[in-house]
């Protein structure tokens, strides 16, 4: 069961009204790297896991990020009070209106339909999706997943805090950024817990191919590194004498039943292909300047 705390996590401090700034914002609120996600992946990360540490802790890292988006949500709304109030009252003449809702990418959306309230949306309109959420299931995966997604929000609220003077706001907005630094740490720690973490599931890999790395990009620009050579690495240099890796002869087979033959040598026949042809085509015939050399021959 949850329970609302009317106080928000962090207090909200904003200086004046900027429906531009608030687009900004809406990232943080219904974008990929946002809040809303965040909280969506942990939450159903936790009730389908068995493991009662994990479990307490993404639940409890869920809720935190709902709270973290009440604080993202309010300075939304802050940012978009003046306008909110002069589209309910008609305060402004008609182009300066037009120029206050048409200043930010998705403000004119925020306050028509939205009332100047935080819309799902990230900061170009795009409606909030599900598909944000990429879990799958296995927790050594989920764990690395939920590791990069604090990463990357991280990040955002870097960007965040790079484009706006206001105080206030980027006091909060470096809260919400410290918490996703706080996540990865437990995320990393939950994740080195299990042992062994890697590779993730339950099957193992096949042993001859575990430690091969593939140099398939040759040219200038090559570079060794601990990813690509040193005592963990095979290198495969010579990739086309070497295929196929597994020694057969490179071609994709199936077995057929006599009917299923029968149909497959129809449909070969019938499909093939006269390589010596040379059809009259519509584009020969509709061929203007820039065609290139056609079938009709140029007069």
């Amino acid at each position: 069961m949850f329970m609302h705390n009317k106080k928000l996590q962090y207090t909200v401090r904003v200086a004046e009204p900027n429906p531009v700034l608030a687009s900004f914002m809406l990232e943080q609120f219904g974008g990929p790297q946002g809040e809303l996600a965040a909280a969506m992946r942990y939450f159903t990360q936790g009730l389908a896991e068995d493991d009662a540490g994990r479990k307490d802790l993404l639940m409890d890292i869920a809720t935190e990020e709902l709270s973290h988006l009440e604080i993202i949500g309010s300075i939304v709304a802050m940012l978009n009070k003046g306008i909110k109030g002069s589209l309910a009252e008609g305060a402004l003449k008609e182009a300066e209106l037009y120029r206050s809702l048409s200043a930010g990418c998705s403000s004119h959306t925020e306050a028509l339909l939205y009332g100047g309230g935080p819309s799902l949306t990230n900061s170009s309109g795009v409606p909030w999706t599900a598909a944000y959420i990429d879990s799958i299931g296995d927790p050594a995966c989920d764990l690395r997943s939920n590791i990069a997604a604090e990463s990357r929000a991280k990040i955002v609220y870097e960007r965040l805090i790079n484009v706006t003077e206001d105080v206030g706001i980027k006091d909060a907005l470096t809260f919400l950024m410290t918490r996703e630094i706080a996540h990865q740490k437990s995320f990393e720690k939950a994740l080195y817990a299990m042992e062994p973490n890697f590779p993730p599931g339950k099957l193992p890999g096949m042993p001859e191919f575990a430690d091969l790395y593939v140099n398939t990009s040759k040219g200038d620009g090559d570079v060794d590194g601990p990813w690509n050579s040193g005592e963990q690495w095979r290198r495969l240099e010579d990739v086309e004498g070497s295929i196929p890796l597994d020694g057969g002869d490179g071609m994709a087979s199936v077995k057929l039943s006599a009917t299923e033959k029968k149909a497959a040598d129809a449909l070969f026949m019938r499909t093939m292909s006269d390589p010596e042809s040379n059809p009259l085509t519509g584009a020969d015939l509709g061929a203007g300047p820039g065609a290139g050399n056609t079938s009709v021959p140029k007069e």
